[in-house]
């Protein structure tokens, strides 16, 4: 299974991708000399980075991404609960025992249960 963690610092700069996809490369350059004060060889190196954790990928100058934000969040997210849990009802019961669900939360999870079941 693919890893799906990034640093803070990988973080802003997917995000500033995500954001203008798909970019030029010397476009990408300068949006990250303003947002974040890199210089030109620190953002081709985290891009590498983030192109061999295939997030992704540099084609003939346009970056563009290999999973969109929400994918990349949606996976993480099962990750955590995995990793942490063991399971989501595990994760849930956790999660419920010191936070009670309002009527809303209730409803919106049944709905999301609802339209995940398997048939």
């Amino acid at each position: 299974m693919k890893e799906y963690r990034l640093t803070d610092m990988e973080t802003k700069f997917a995000d500033i991708i995500w954001q203008h996809e798909p970019i030029p490369s010397g476009i990408l350059v300068k949006l990250c000399y303003a947002e974040l004060d890199w210089k030109k060889s620190t953002t081709y190196t985290m891009l590498k980075r983030l192109e061999v954790k295939e997030i992704f990928e540099n084609d003939n100058g346009m970056v563009k991404s290999l999973i969109t934000k929400d994918d990349f969040y949606a996976e993480q997210s099962k990750q955590f609960v995995e990793q942490n849990f063991g399971s989501l009802p595990k994760f849930l019961a956790a999660f419920s025992r010191s936070k009670k669900m309002s009527d809303k939360e209730i409803d919106v999870l049944q709905r999301l249960i609802n339209e995940h079941k398997e048939e």
